[in-house]
């Protein structure tokens, strides 16, 4: 039995129930084919890989034989370095607890960091690639202004002068672009960047300075002193 799908005009919805529904068609985005040269991983890569890990080991060597290690007595487990510092890269860690009680150094703070790590990537901060004065400039200028009074403040209580000065001068950077409202120039480019960006910038800073001043600016009882000094 075939059965009548025509239209039909009409106003009355119960006499007339035939709709008619149009659907569009809907193309998939296409990547267009371009002829690009290839190069194989072996042996474009491979062969310039092995060539610098000769030249790399050749340059150890020659360092080995002709400069010597800058090595201390022997070790002696009844007579322990003043004081007895970290690997460089626990450094940072350990000139935290020279500032903070040791929770906050060697607890809290490395907590917060990690905890940071991996929850940035989920929130809009880390997708949004706008500069930050793009949007609310002046809700952007307060939030600024009152986390970097109230993160010098802290420093500044606990006389942490090696992150206090370099925050200064992030935030100082930060602020530039919304004095000038130049968008051309390096003022132009410290505006374009993200807050993400900014965040990275403070953290990596600091990070690398704790871990010079642990490593090349600490003698005996943790005290400061300079690098050329005898004590490295």
């Amino acid at each position: 039995m075939q059965k009548d799908f025509s239209a039909e005009v009409a106003s009355d919805a119960k006499k007339v129930p035939r709709r008619i529904a149009f659907i569009k068609a809907r193309t998939a985005a296409r990547v267009k084919e371009s002829d690009e040269e290839m190069a194989m991983t072996f042996p474009s890569l491979v062969v310039k890989e092995i060539i610098a890990f000769e030249i790399m080991v050749i340059v150890l060597t020659l360092v080995s034989l002709f400069v010597d290690a800058p090595l201390e007595w022997i070790a002696n487990a009844e007579h322990t370095p003043n004081p007895a510092k970290a690997p460089w890269y626990f450094l940072g860690l350990q000139e935290l607890l020279h500032y903070f009680p040791p929770v906050v150094g060697g607890v809290i703070l490395p907590m917060l960091a990690v905890v940071a790590l991996v929850v940035i990537p989920y929130f809009r901060v880390n997708v949004k690639r706008e500069g930050l004065w793009k949007d609310d400039i002046r809700h952007t200028f307060v939030v600024l202004v009152t986390v970097g009074s109230l993160l010098s403040f802290i420093l500044l209580l606990f006389e942490v002068y090696v992150m206090l000065v370099p925050t200064l001068v992030i935030i100082g950077c930060m602020l530039i672009p919304y004095i000038s409202r130049k968008e051309t120039g390096s003022i132009g480019w410290l505006g374009s960047r993200s807050l993400s960006w900014w965040i990275m910038t403070w953290f990596v800073t600091i990070a690398v300075i704790l871990t010079a001043v642990g490593t090349l600016f600490r003698g005996p009882e943790w005290s400061w002193t300079w690098p050329w000094e005898g004590l490295y």
